[in-house]
Formats: structure tokens, C-alpha cells, sequence
């Protein structure tokens, strides 16, 4: 008997659940507080942002979202083995939250590319990285009563996030060449297939 409606296939909900994982391992290197920051400098933010890059929009949301949720749930997969919900509420929450936010708009720009090489992920992880400092520096100013304080003090996280924004950029890019339908659905995957 044939599905009434559409279903979800078996290889995006794969990837989607990857993604997800991958996003949980990269929290398993601690994360480095500088100066007294209440927010740690963090590798697991590279994690979003390659899953906007190589899933596209929806998925690379929903990847990032799933792992949130979990994180929400109590657990500890978060830098530092965090979990439950203690983490969405205190200085860095916002900065945690913007990782949905910028895998859906990286993923977004980078469907939109007709040929997503390096300098159209380095502009669209760029974006990424922007999106999530303006979600996370007034949350992170809305603890501290400082909006200049915090933005001051996120300027620490700038080095790192330059080297991960090159790092995942290079990698999607290389990932797009070897596997150019990645992005299923996208307007590069109808373009091929003409």
C-alpha cells in the first residue's frame, strides 16, 4: 500500500542525526574562559555552521536543532560536559541559541549559490558567525547590564571563530566538489541536472 504523504527519506534523516552527533563530539574539547569571561571560547560552534554549509538551510537547522534538544533534556554534550537547561540561561545562552540561527542562514545562502566554492562559504559562514554574535552579545549583555562590556569581550572569540570560519568553509567546499547533490533541492542541484 503506497504512503498517503510524503515521508522523510531514510538518507536526509541520516544526515540530519550525523550532523547532530558531530555537533556533540566536537563538544568534547573543553572550552577555554579567557581573562574571567563568563563565556567560554568554544570549538563546538564550527559544528552549525559546517551543517548549514554541507545540509543546506532545513537540514542543517533541524541538525542543530535536535542537538539543542537534547542539550535541553539533560544531556551533558555541550563543552565542559554541560547539559540540561542551566546552559541557555546564563551568559552564553544566546551565543548557544544563535548556533540554529546561523546553521539555518549559512545553509540559506549557500542553497542560494550556484556554485557554492570557498568564497561564497567563507561570505555565507561569515554570516553565520555575525548572526550568532547578535543574538549572543545582547543575551550575554542582558546578565552582565553591559552591552558595551560584552561586546568588548567577545572580541576575544574573533581569532578563533576567523580560523573555524576558514577551516569549514574549506572543508564544504570540498565536500560540495566531491559530492555536488549534496544540497538536494537547492537551485546548484536543479542546475546540474539539467
Amino acid at each position: 500500500m503506497p504512503a498517503s504523504g510524503p515521508s522523510v527519506p531514510a538518507a536526509t534523516l541520516a544526515r540530519t542525526v550525523v550532523f547532530a552527533a558531530f555537533i556533540a563530539v566536537l563538544g568534547l574539547f573543553p572550552g577555554l574562559y579567557v581573562a574571567g569571561a563568563a563565556v567560554p571560547i568554544v570549538l563546538q560552534n564550527a559544528g552549525p555552521l559546517l551543517a548549514g554549509s554541507i545540509l543546506g538551510a532545513r537540514r542543517g537547522g533541524a541538525a542543530t536543532l535536535l542537538f539543542l534538544g537534547l542539550v535541553a533534556l539533560g544531556l551533558p554534550l555541550l563543552s565542559g560536559a554541560r547539559g540540561g537547561l542551566a546552559p541557555f540561561v546564563g551568559p552564553g545562552g544566546g551565543f548557544i541559541l544563535g548556533w540554529a540561527v546561523a546553521a539555518f542562514l549559512v545553509g540559506f545562502i549557500v542553497q542560494r549559490a550556484r556554485k557554492p566554492g570557498v568564497a561564497v562559504m567563507l561570505m555565507a559562514n561569515a554570516a553565520g558567525i555575525a548572526v550568532d554574535y547578535l543574538v549572543g552579545i545582547p543575551y550575554w549583555a542582558a546578565f552582565t547590564g553591559d552591552l558595551w562590556s560584552a561586546a568588548v569581550q567577545s572580541l576575544a572569540f574573533v581569532p578563533g571563530d576567523a580560523v573555524k570560519l576558514v577551516l569549514v568553509s574549506l572543508i564544504a567546499a570540498a565536500v560540495h566538489r566531491a559530492v555536488p547533490s549534496t544540497l538536494t533541492g537547492s537551485r546548484r542541484a536543479a542546475a546540474t541536472s539539467e
